[in-house]
């Protein structure tokens, strides 16, 4: 490649350099070649000092921190190297050679090489699917920064991200991502702001895809359009091999199956040019799960059992685990049981040895969807507790779809079971209930969707498919009172102790087409504690609901989460997130366009509010009394369009 050539040509200019000069050199050579996924190159540049791959690199004649460096750089390349050929025990030679770097630079104090070492570190353990050790090594790195707000840092957050989003801890995953976003904005790397739009795609096309949101579908295609871009710029044809694939997973995702094809061809044929057969086999996966999707068993299972032969060879048992549990899948479907309950028990242990819970999780669920009938109603139940279990943490929506399905299944069996034995004179199970075994699904059920739901039960009622809360709040008040600690404190109605604002009861009961008062929720986001009660105070009527939070951080989440509210009032001075960042994320959402945002602020920042596109700027505390009056506008703004 281009770069290759020119960053060789710039070595070789060098020849008589002292030793120290030449490592540093090179390594900063490999740095800018392993951006470019150019890793055979990268060996080139460090053959001086790593000359035979199996062996550890050569560091006579080096200083420490010059040794700390060189260790630094092979590590990274065998672990990128081992993700790519598939090559056994590479992740951990890479988390061996890293490791020594780190405990280098922490030994001489060097904080920001240390969490760039810890950073690379986090993707070994990651590669191979320990996200609890991955998290730890990315929370240090982070720690170390500080409020150092630096490209290194926009990558330890990007990192964060995608190990979130791929123990499918989206919202998680997202805040993440948002944190990197403003640090990207000055950034000259296209490698950088390529990844950051490649994997902001992906968690859009999940989260587009489990919330049946469009503008999500739409903004995941926008984001893997800037991301292939970036990729061109930064010559990183290796990158925009895994847009492609990304593309394939995001159309396969909403049925698009056509053109899931030939993204995934274009993916592949990418991925095999460069040797990579880690990823190609990736590609196979999804294709797999597409013709699965297609009905086309045979064709699926093929191309899953190929993937699954890739991917045993390396070290990463995360991606093996997705691929034993697509291939399960596809052999239970085609009544191939026993094998298929092999593979899936396989995927178990595989995810289990890594620590990916999540992933274990999943595969116990597709045994009781695709097995159901071949397992006694005893295992069944035994196997959604453990997958239940397993689960409880998770943030992804679609998982709690499936933990719902299967209970269902598992309740219909345990039934069916049940009323078999009721005229069996063989019948042994001594002091079994169905009543209670009913009610126990039942309250874990329930219990679950509340704390999905963050504690509100008209949320939770809805992920439980109840067409009104108030029946979810019966079965809470008469079968199950201990949930009621579960559940959201009932916000209490009160007369306020400030007089009622009449120009906002006037305004929001004037016009008959309007939807009811009752309805209207306001977020206040303010961390002003006297404050906040005053404005909650002023607008506690039968009319107005009013929820707050005290950080910009807190209230992004609330944001990103399924909450709805027609009104939203936030301060500019916040713990996290400052008033000004949340009123541009939050215009930067489809579903938060066109909800009135008022700022209330003591800060002088109207100007940057108004560029911001806030609907009202009032100052604090003099415009306090205006607050009702503007919000009473703003309401009838929007009724009136």
């Amino acid at each position: 490649m281009n770069l290759a050539s020119q960053l060789t040509r710039l070595k070789n200019q060098n020849p008589n350099l002292p030793l120290a000069e030449r490592a540093e050199l090179s390594c900063r050579i490999a740095k800018h070649l392993e951006k470019a996924g150019e890793y055979e190159a990268v060996y080139e540049a460090l053959s001086e000092f790593w000359p035979d791959r199996n062996d550890s690199p050569k560091l006579d004649g080096l200083d420490e921190l010059t040794k700390a460096e060189v260790l630094l750089r092979a590590g990274a390349l065998a672990g990128w190297q081992g993700s790519a050929d598939q090559t056994t025990g590479s992740q951990e030679t890479a988390k061996n050679l890293i490791t020594k770097s780190v405990e280098i630079f922490e030994g001489l104090g060097q904080s920001e090489k240390a969490a760039e070492a810890r950073g690379d570190l986090a993707l070994c353990y990651w590669r191979e699917g320990s996200y609890d050790e991955a998290r730890i090594h990315l929370a240090n790195a982070l720690s170390r920064l500080g409020n150092n707000d630096s490209e290194l840092k926009a990558v330890l957050l990007i990192r964060s991200g995608i190990i979130e989003e791929r123990a499918q801890r989206l919202q998680e995953a997202l805040r993440f991502y948002y944190d990197a976003a403003p640090l990207l904005e000055q950034s000259e790397d296209h490698a950088l702001k390529g990844a950051f739009h490649n994997e902001f795609a992906l968690l859009f096309t999940r989260l587009g895809t489990e919330e049946n949101r469009k503008d999500y579908l739409d903004r995941a295609l926008i984001e893997a359009a800037a991301a292939s871009f970036h990729f061109e710029e930064a010559g990183n044809s290796r990158y925009l091999a895994r847009v492609e694939n990304n593309l394939g997973f995001l159309y396969f995702t909403i049925g698009q199956y056509d053109d899931a094809h030939k993204h995934l061809d274009r993916a592949r044929r990418l991925f095999l040019e460069l040797k990579d057969i880690g990823t190609a086999a990736q590609v196979d996966e999804t294709r797999a799960r597409t013709l699965l999707a297609e009905g086309r068993l045979l064709e699926g299972e093929r191309m899953v059992r190929s993937a699954v032969k890739a991917l045993e060879r390396g070290g990463e048992q995360a991606v093996l685990a997705e691929a034993l549990t697509t291939h399960g899948i596809v052999l239970g479907r085609l009544g191939h049981y026993s094998r298929s309950r092999v593979l899936l028990e396989r995927a178990i242990k595989v995810a289990e040895t890594t620590g990916d819970l999540e992933g274990a999780g999943r595969a116990k669920l597709s045994i009781i969807e695709e097995l159901e009938k071949q397992i006694s109603t005893r295992e069944l139940a035994s196997i959604y507790q453990s997958a239940a279990d397993y689960l409880r943490h998770s943030q992804d929506p679609l998982t709690s779809k499936r933990l719902i399905s299967c209970a269902r299944n598992v309740i219909e069996a345990l039934g069916v079971s049940q009323r078999e034995h009721e005229g069996s004179k063989e019948h042994s199970w001594d002091g079994f209930s169905l009543k209670e075994e009913l009610l126990k699904s039942e309250k874990g059920l329930i219990e679950r969707a509340l704390r999905d739901a963050g504690g509100s039960v008209t949320r939770a009622a809805r992920l439980l498919g109840f067409k009104n809360h108030q029946n979810l709040v019966h079965l809470i008040n008469e079968r199950h009172k201990d949930l009621l600690s579960a559940r959201s404190a009932v916000r209490k109605r009160r007369r306020h102790i400030i007089s009622e604002p009449k120009t906002l009861k006037k305004r929001v009961m004037k016009s008959g087409s309007a939807p009811a008062a009752s309805q209207v929720t306001i977020l206040h986001v303010e961390d002003n504690k006297a404050i906040a009660r005053l404005i909650a105070d002023t607008l506690a009527t039968d009319e107005i609901e009013v929820d707050s939070c005290a950080t910009g951080t807190a209230a992004l989440k609330i944001l990103t989460s399924g909450a709805r509210y027609d009104l939203i009032i936030v301060d500019n001075d916040l713990p996290g997130l400052s008033g000004l960042e949340l009123l541009r994320r939050a215009r930067s959402m489809a579903r938060w366009r066109g909800t009135p945002i008022i700022m209330l602020s003591g800060d002088d920042c109207e100007k940057e509010a108004w560029q911001a596109r806030v609907s009202a700027f009032l100052r604090k505390p003099e415009d306090i009394g205006k607050v009702s009056a503007t919000i009473a506008r703003l309401l009838e703004e929007v009724r009136d369009v």
